[in-house]
């Protein structure tokens, strides 16, 4: 299946309605919604990026982005894949992507918050390259609150 990624502003109808449903995931795996503040210009270049996913017939599909966190890191928040298109490598071309912008935009690390209940998550992100770092935002004290990091390869450096 052929996929086009399009940046897509954060506050846009089509990336609040795929939040809205990653929102319904987390509500089913953990009992609630991610609530770690997300301010409708947090990734907005050149301090983020946030792309949507739309498949062949135009039906957006996934989504993914990043926020500025201090001097040299990106947050990548919100990877998601529709379930209808899960397990096609859709959500690896989303973090791929993610991670391009990131070091386009000079940050030198990705890191990300995840939790227990998305063992296929856990998986790729650990195939992608990804290992524990130290516990940062909302969910720093949250017991079982999973931290990720990865250094980027700058093409410049």
């Amino acid at each position: 299946m052929q996929y086009t990624l399009s940046r897509t502003p954060f506050a846009s109808p089509v990336a609040q309605m795929l939040c809205a449903e990653i929102h319904q995931e987390y509500v089913r795996r953990y009992g609630g919604g991610d609530e770690t503040e997300l301010g409708d210009d947090d990734f907005d270049p050149p301090n983020g990026d946030f792309f949507v996913a739309y498949g062949e017939d135009g039906d957006p599909l996934g989504c993914g982005g990043w926020r500025a966190h201090g001097d040299d890191d990106a947050e990548m928040k919100r990877v998601y894949v529709r379930e209808s298109a899960r397990r096609r490598g859709l959500a690896r071309l989303l973090v791929a992507a993610v991670e391009d912008s990131a070091a386009q935009a000079g940050r030198k690390r990705v890191i990300l918050e995840t939790g227990p209940r998305q063992p296929e998550a856990l998986s790729m992100y650990e195939t992608l390259g990804y290992v524990p770092v130290r516990p940062f935002g909302f969910y720093a004290c949250t017991e079982g609150s999973i931290h990720l990091g990865k250094e980027l390869r700058s093409e410049h450096a």
